[in-house]
């Protein structure tokens, strides 16, 4: 089974990949896409440089690498940002993947986001793109998953079952737990956005209420909302 798992930034992605990262039979592969988005964006993303040197491949050549076949036994889990997949980037391999989409309320992924991004747009945050790409599977004839990172939050072995029962995967516990300071599949870019996530050993307990946004960040939230309203309706139930 080959996992595509679609999120936004700041959105629990990275807890959920060292959570399959954790059961002996996966293989995480940690935004594939980054390379060639940086490259037919010109972004100036921080640690830019150290990004392209470490993924150099073209998109065609990435995406014939997550449909390569794998040893008898194992599967792989793709954590891919939305935002990544522009035009330039190939997605005829999501026709031979399991695609699950990780929502979350964009008043928090904004909040937390621009505490280390300015100039935050919509298409940095990914809702846009990962509502097409929704809408791209249901034309291919699938049935992709939903679940909003808030439900695992609230209760991580519950959801995390549930998410394994969807798409035909027996549930592992040692999921719920992984080791502090990373995992060996970390793009070159983790020491600069995922510091928190490594002094972690598993998922954070419940958020809180949704944060106060600045008056010049609300326009993006009013762009983004209906788009994640749209995909909250699809979720797995709590």
């Amino acid at each position: 089974m080959k996992i595509a798992m679609w999120s936004g930034p700041r959105n629990l992605s990275t807890a959920l990949m060292y959570a399959f990262g954790n059961r002996p039979d996966f293989t995480v592969i940690d935004e594939p896409f980054y390379g060639p988005y940086l490259r037919l964006t010109g972004l100036t993303h921080p640690m830019r440089a150290k990004v392209l040197e470490s993924r150099q491949d073209g998109p065609e050549d990435v995406a014939a690498q997550l449909l390569a076949p794998l040893p008898e036994g194992r599967h792989a889990y793709h954590k891919h940002m939305c935002q990544h997949m522009i035009p330039g980037i190939p997605r005829g391999f999501m026709a031979d993947c399991v695609n699950v989409f990780l929502i979350r309320h964009p008043a928090r992924v904004i909040a937390s986001f621009a505490k280390g991004y300015k100039d935050l747009t919509a298409d940095d945050v990914g809702f846009r793109l990962q509502a097409e790409l929704y809408d791209h599977c249901l034309s291919l004839g699938q049935s992709p998953v939903v679940i909003d990172s808030a439900d695992i939050r609230d209760d991580p072995a519950k959801m995390l079952g549930k998410l394994c029962a969807a798409i035909g995967l027996p549930f592992d516990p040692a999921m719920l737990n992984w080791p502090a300071g990373g995992h060996p599949a970390d793009g070159v870019w983790a020491p600069h956005w995922y510091r928190s996530v490594h002094a972690s050993t598993g998922f954070a307990g419940p958020e809180g209420p949704l944060p106060k946004l600045d008056a010049a960040l609300l326009p993006l939230l009013e762009e983004t909302l209906p788009f994640y309203n749209r995909m909250k309706v699809a979720k797995l139930a709590p």
